[in-house]
């Protein structure tokens, strides 16, 4: 069966495998090199392990705007080749290219000017400070990597290739992991680099990826012509990118928001909330980052088909993949109720993290199967061209839910109660995606 059409003919359920398994493993390396970072850090100290974690709303951000380009450029690719337009297929990857290049220089400046300004703002422990800036300057300072990777695997996704995408993901993984230990504590007759060792580690293995990927691009990428001519701005497809992608970067990007002012409220109880928060954020990933790998894999089988007019595979398609989200999530919910403790054992942690931590785990683990619902459904109106659905899905479940209640929930004085944020923002999550599916499947039995 050829790569190029396999998305319209085979089976969806085999489909779904064959595209799902490989995205879905290197999503699950992905988030364990995530968390190898935290875990050596933490060995540090827990200044160390809450300068990692302070980190992670700047570098959502820069995320964002990378996979929300790659969402709206993968999504348009796709259904070109689904109707068959070559041409469009190498404008759209072209423009796609244009677009990570110049959001990439605009982090890196970022990166190098806005990193202690970052940190002093949300505490004022100078180790903290200092430790954070020197991760933040490194990682988002030279975001070339970062974006080179993405943009890679999204061009091999979007062609329906993602076992190939798949290899450059798990290179830079196991590169980060077997480096991290290696740099930070100054193995091997490395220098010791601490919390910037993690940062440099992490930073190669995306240098590695993002060769890794334009070999492949160019070698095995056949639906795609290369070419540096091709990369440039054009009006129309920059607009039809963002009108897809757009409700992705804001739905990552108010995470990136929602996460910066957590950290201020749970800070302001103890810095031991927030290095559970960062564990959580961490130790959660192993759990979404398998779903969120499946819906990478989704979004082309979808844009594909609906691109090609075939209705009754987007519908199965959509189907399938919420029975699996919800399943994984489900096992996620098991084994933040039942072992809380051992999971938080991996950060070495102090008393007071591991008694906050405990009931945190419990109370925030029990939304996990709604949240498979919701992530499948904000990609399913992403990939049929209903952005607006996504960005309702996402603003009700962050800025009208979750942030608001947890503020609420903090004017107990009791940090506990700040878990609850979580599960009720959630369920109003549900109630909007359900009511935004029912408007697709309606709009697809119409079409």
């Amino acid at each position: 069966m050829n790569a190029e059409n396999k998305m319209g003919t085979m089976p969806i359920g085999k489909l779904i495998i064959k595209m799902s398994a490989p995205m879905m493993a290197s999503m699950l390396f992905q988030a364990l090199y995530n968390i190898v970072d935290s875990v050596f850090v933490s060995k540090l100290s827990q200044d160390a392990l809450n300068a990692v974690s302070l980190a992670f709303p700047f570098q959502t951000f820069a995320i964002a705007l990378a996979t929300g380009t790659g969402v709206g450029m993968g999504a348009l690719l796709s259904r070109s080749l689904g109707s068959g337009d070559k041409d469009g297929v190498n404008s759209i990857a072209g423009t796609g290219m244009f677009l990570y290049l110049l959001t990439m220089i605009a982090f890196s400046v970022l990166g190098f000017t806005l990193a202690r300004p970052f940190y002093t703002f949300q505490t004022n422990n100078e180790t903290i400070v200092e430790y954070g800036t020197q991760y933040i300057t490194v990682c988002i300072g030279f975001c070339f990597a970062l974006y080179g990777q993405i943009c890679g695997e999204r061009l091999l996704q979007s062609t329906g290739r993602t076992d190939l995408a798949m290899i450059p993901q798990i290179a830079g993984a196991v590169f980060n992991m077997v480096f991290d230990p290696i740099l930070i504590f100054g193995l091997c007759g490395f220098p010791r680099l601490e919390v910037m060792g993690a940062a440099v580690a992490t930073v190669c293995g995306q240098v590695l990826a993002t060769v890794l990927c334009i070999i492949l691009n160019l070698k095995k990428n056949k639906e795609i012509h290369f070419s540096f001519k091709l990369i440039r701005p054009r009006k129309t497809i920059i607009k039809d990118i963002y009108k897809i992608g757009m409700a992705s970067i804001i739905l990552q990007a108010t995470g990136s928001l929602l996460n910066f002012i957590l950290n201020g409220i749970l800070i302001s109880f103890t810095e031991a909330a927030t290095a559970v928060f960062g564990a959580y954020y961490k130790i959660q990933s192993i759990i979404f980052m398998p779903v969120l790998g499946m819906n990478n894999a989704m979004i082309p089988i979808i844009s594909y088909n609906y691109g090609a007019c075939r209705t009754e595979r987007v519908k199965r398609t959509v189907k399938i993949c919420i029975y699996i989200a919800v399943g994984i999530m489900s096992i996620g919910t098991v084994a933040f109720e039942s072992i809380p403790e051992l999971l938080l054992g991996i950060f070495s942690p102090s008393e007071e993290m591991i008694e906050i931590g405990r009931l945190a785990f419990r109370t925030i683990g029990i939304h996990f199967p709604i949240a498979g619902f919701c992530i499948v459904s904000v990609s399913v109106c992403q990939a049929l061209g209903k952005p607006m659905y996504s960005l309702g899905i996402s603003v009700t479940r962050q800025l009208l839910g979750l942030l608001p209640i947890a503020w609420l929930l903090s004017l107990t004085g009791n940090v506990n109660a700040v878990w609850w944020a979580f599960p009720l923002a959630e369920v109003l999550s549900a109630i909007m995606s359900a009511f935004f599916m029912k408007k697709v499947f309606k709009h697809l039995t119409a079409f």
